[in-house]
Parts: C-alpha cells; sequence; structure tokens
C-alpha cells in the first residue's frame, strides 16, 4: 500500500535530563535568543561597533519580551487563560503572544543602548538587529512544532504536518494533516533576514530603514498566515484578531520606512562614537573601534576617490 507523504510529528515535546524533564519550547527559545545576539553581534561588529552592547541589550529585552507576550496573550484570548490565581502566569500552559513580545523587547532593548550610544548610533543598532530578530523567531517556531499548535488548515500536499488527535482542533478531528505555518514562517523569516542583509550591503538605506522593513514584511507574511490558521483566535469583522493587527502593522511598517528614507537626518555613515554621557553611566565601556577607517554599516570600506560625509553631529544629546 502506497501512503501519501506527509510530515510527521515528535511523539514527545522534550526529554528527560535525570528527573528534569526538557521542554523542547523553551530549548527552543534558548536557541532562538543565542541566534540573535550572535547575528547582530556579527552584524554590529562589521558596523563598528562594542559588539559586547548586544548582550547587555538580550539581558534585557529578553525577559522584556516574556512579559511583553505574556500581557498581549491575556488582553487578547482572557477565555483561553486557565481559571485559577496562578493562571495569569501560567506559561507551561502555553500562550506568549509575538506582537506583545516583539515591542515589549524591542522598547526595553532601545532603552538599554540609548543609554550607551548616540540617538543616530542607537537607530543603526536597530538595523543591525532586524535580521538577528528574524533568526530568532525562526527557530522559536520550531517550539510550536514539538507542541503540535499553531498549525493551518487541513491539507494533503506532500509537506502536510501529521498531528495527534489529542492536538487537533475542535470539528477537525476527522483530519490528520494539515498545513505547516510553522515551516512556512520559518522559510519566510530566514529569507526575509538574508534580504536585509544583502540590502544594507548593496544599497544606502537610512537607519532604521531596515528595521522598517522588518516590521513591515513579517506582519505582511502574518496577514496570509492568518487567514490559513485553525487555532482559537478572537474574530473581529469575520477575520481572526492577529489578521487586522498585522494588517495595522505592516501599513505603519512601510509608512515608517518611506518616512525615513524621504526625511530620515541620518545617512548610514562611520559610527559617532559613545554618547558624551556614557562614561556617566555604571559598566558603561567605551568602543575603541569607532573611526571611518573601519568598515562602514553596510561593509563597505571607505575607497580612494570617494569622499566621507561628515559625521551626524544631531545625535549627541538624549531625546
Amino acid at each position: 500500500m502506497i501512503y501519501p507523504a506527509y510530515i510527521p510529528s515528535p511523539s514527545q515535546n522534550g526529554f528527560y535530563i535525570g528527573p528534569l524533564f526538557v521542554h523542547a519550547y523553551g530549548l527552543a527559545y534558548v536557541f532562538a535568543v543565542a541566534a540573535a545576539i550572535f547575528v547582530t553581534r556579527w552584524r554590529w561588529r562589521r558596523a563598528g561597533g562594542d559588539p559586547d552592547l548586544c548582550y547587555e541589550a538580550a539581558a534585557w529585552g529578553f525577559p522584556a519580551g516574556l512579559i511583553g507576550g505574556r500581557i498581549y496573550f491575556l488582553i487578547t484570548t482572557p477565555s483561553q487563560v486557565p481559571p485559577h490565581w496562578w493562571g495569569p502566569f501560567a506559561i507551561w500552559k502555553g500562550g506568549l503572544g509575538v506582537w506583545g513580545g516583539i515591542a515589549a523587547g524591542v522598547l526595553v532593548g532601545f532603552y538599554v543602548i540609548r543609554r550607551r550610544l548616540t540617538w543616530a548610533d542607537s537607530l543603526r543598532f536597530m538595523d543591525a538587529l532586524a535580521p538577528g530578530l528574524l533568526a530568532a523567531q525562526a527557530i522559536g517556531r520550531l517550539g510550536n512544532y514539538f507542541n503540535q499548535e499553531l498549525f493551518g488548515k487541513p491539507s494533503k500536499l506532500p509537506w502536510a504536518l501529521k498531528i495527534s488527535p489529542d492536538h487537533r482542533p475542535p470539528h477537525f478531528s476527522q483530519y490528520a494533516t494539515f498545513q505547516p505555518t510553522f515551516l512556512y514562517e520559518i522559510i519566510w523569516n530566514l529569507g526575509l533576514a538574508g534580504f536585509l542583509i544583502w540590502l544594507g550591503s548593496h544599497r544606502r538605506i537610512k537607519p532604521p530603514g531596515l528595521f522598517a522593513l522588518y516590521v513591515a514584511g513579517y506582519a505582511g507574511f502574518r496577514i496570509f498566515e492568518e487567514t490559513i490558521r485553525i487555532d482559537y483566535s478572537n474574530h473581529v469583522l469575520g477575520m481572526r484578531l492577529n489578521f487586522w493587527i498585522a494588517t495595522l502593522v505592516c501599513l505603519a511598517g512601510l509608512a515608517w520606512f518611506v518616512w525615513i528614507q524621504r526625511r530620515g537626518k541620518y545617512e548610514p555613515l562611520p559610527l559617532d562614537g559613545p554618547r558624551a554621557d556614557a562614561r556617566g553611566v555604571r559598566g558603561a565601556r567605551t568602543p575603541s573601534h569607532r573611526t571611518p577607517a573601519v568598515p562602514s554599516a553596510y561593509g563597505k570600506k571607505p575607497g580612494s576617490g570617494s569622499r566621507t560625509a561628515p559625521r551626524s553631529g544631531g545625535g549627541s544629546r538624549r531625546r
């Protein structure tokens, strides 16, 4: 007998180390953070910045992202919270909203780097960060695969995902294979990350233009993804709530990018250097490689015959 092709789901969502059970979802988050740090350090070093700044930003941004993701889930899907006093804190029961997690993590991380960098360099750091965030989100989706969650409509495609009966949503118990939305998002995020790296190396993009494209690009994919997902969600005007949020975020990201390129004040020049008051911040470090002789934010050295533009002086004060 010939069986149709499909992607099998894992039989377990983790493994034991002695008496300790390690959840694959949590392990995916660890590797996701590591990937974000690795990619951002690489890009920020190429831009002439201090790569160790990424550790400090992640140390504050990651826990803030977890808190923001949980708050978003509690606000948008309160019916899915366990009806106990500990329900709002039961992350092990599932429930982290990516929109709240990204927003909180980025805001707190930006506050941290703003205490070390000028305003202009803080915007350049955001461009260095964007591909790292996409890599982290791609790895994080592997946790959904091990949990057998956040899949799409029933499907008989060769790459359809087989879901165990106890993980199938109500009214879909008669189906065995579904659209692997986690796989679609992994491919899209990695492809978008590669595109942003290429674009920043071959075009003069005013910062944080790459970050604005990250916002628009990821949200644009979520518009499509929300049309095929079948997990629980509140609906507005017949569409999933996150469909409308993704639409608004995508449009905002595109408008932000256009505004930056037309009205932005900071050209993609070599870094300004540390903030004038950075020495007054406890534990602040003064980077030693912030001169125009190092590769610029786009991986190009100032060559002979090229004219180095004057540095921006408008970012030396806190705003």
